[in-house]
């Protein structure tokens, strides 16, 4: 969810039509009877990164008049604990005199400025850090400049993570892979198809799949899925694959630790899980392109999977609640609701709460760092 998508893959053609008068809708609706069906990874890159009618372009979709709520806007503690988390990392690099300190889509600011206030009671990190935000909305990057602009760091604004400069480096990334777009695969008796987007009889827009199976199911699917049942459905994320392949390039170069933290599974499965939130309700994916926030859950093993092919160290994944009562969640609420007004700390620890609760973030959302092979284990990690 958040401002996420400096990964994906455009629509052929869909978002770059000279017919800039006309909506997304009806410009994807073109782009399919002229083409054919376009893939689900195309119909989301689309109504999630569409630079006139992009979800990710030109809304602001966090909090209560907005279509979803985060972590960092959930709790303080969230965003603290993170900046400790940090440092400790950047002891672990050897205290580099100089490291980046990215975050991918960073929402409204809110995550990186409870972290750099935590941050202040090491101030040798801060004097240490180069910020820096992977941020492609022009509307998200003002939130931002407005909410950091007191705080000790200004944020250099990139449009994609290979244009910050080389160096050590730590990198956020929290909620931000559930928003790179998937491909679905549907099995059938004559073999995987890919599930697409199409047109209905009423012009509306409709799930199809592609006539032909695919000639090498297995460049697609893990192994393990291939046998799956007939009426399975398989999402991978090819986008996901080419963020680590930027870890590791990274890690190549120098010490690099790259944090994730969104909702998903632990194992790959099978299972549809695309799904659009509008208002803080669920609708229908296929309704509004670009009205709504398009994410789906995020296969951790297959991140861990992708990310030791490319010779980066995995730790995790582990749950959300755990990684944060590991890091001291508990103590830290605790020493915050002594001094808090009756309001503030009911609001305070209804927050945390929700952030460990399993019934609520605490096992939905999974932990998973990477870095490069000389690193030891990081902080939270058992």
């Amino acid at each position: 969810m958040k401002s996420k998508p400096a990964y994906h893959e455009p629509p052929a053609g869909s978002v770059n039509m000279p017919e800039k008068a006309r909506s997304l809708k009806d410009r994807l609706r073109q782009e399919i009877e002229t083409g054919g069906p376009i893939t689900v990874a195309a119909f989301m890159a689309a109504a999630l990164g569409d630079p006139d009618e992009g979800y990710y372009r030109q809304r602001q979709p966090f909090g209560a008049g907005g279509d979803f709520v985060t972590a960092p806007e959930i709790c303080q503690i969230f965003g603290e604990l993170i900046g400790l988390w940090t440092a400790e990392v950047w002891r672990a690099m050897g205290a580099p005199a100089a490291f980046r300190l990215i975050e991918l889509g960073p929402g409204r600011g809110t995550l990186m400025n409870d972290a750099l206030r935590a941050l202040a009671v090491v101030p040798e990190v801060l004097d240490a850090a180069e910020l820096h935000f992977v941020e492609t909305s022009p509307r998200l990057g003002a939130e931002q400049r407005r909410v950091l602009a007191a705080g000790p760091l200004r944020p250099v604004w990139h449009g994609k993570l290979e244009d910050v400069p080389a160096g050590p480096a730590i990198i956020i990334a929290n909620e931000f892979v559930d928003a790179i777009p998937v491909h679905q695969f549907v099995r059938r008796k004559t073999g995987w198809h890919e599930r697409c987007v199409g047109l209905a009889a009423g012009g509306g827009f409709v799930f199809t799949e592609r006539e032909a199976p695919l000639d090498a199911p297995e460049t697609f699917i893990a192994g393990e899925l291939l046998s799956a049942e007939i009426g399975s459905i398989v999402e991978t994320r090819p986008g996901a694959d080419q963020l680590i392949s930027e870890f590791a390039a990274r890690a190549k170069m120098a010490a690099t630790a790259a944090l994730i933290i969104d909702y998903g599974h632990l194992s790959s499965g099978t299972g549809e899980t695309l799904q659009a939130i509008r208002a803080h309700q669920t609708a229908d994916p296929l309704d509004a392109p670009g009205r709504a926030d398009l994410t789906a859950h995020v296969d951790f093993a297959s991140l861990a999977r992708s990310a030791r092919k490319q010779g980066l160290s995995v730790f995790g994944p582990i749950s959300q609640g755990q990684f944060l009562l590991a890091l001291g969640l508990a103590e830290r609420c605790e020493r915050l609701l002594a001094s808090a007004a009756p309001e503030q700390a009911a609001l305070l620890l209804s927050g945390a709460r929700r952030l460990v609760d399993p019934r609520e973030m605490g096992d939905l959302f999974k932990v998973l760092t990477v870095t490069d092979p000389a690193r030891p284990r990081p902080p939270a990690f058992p």
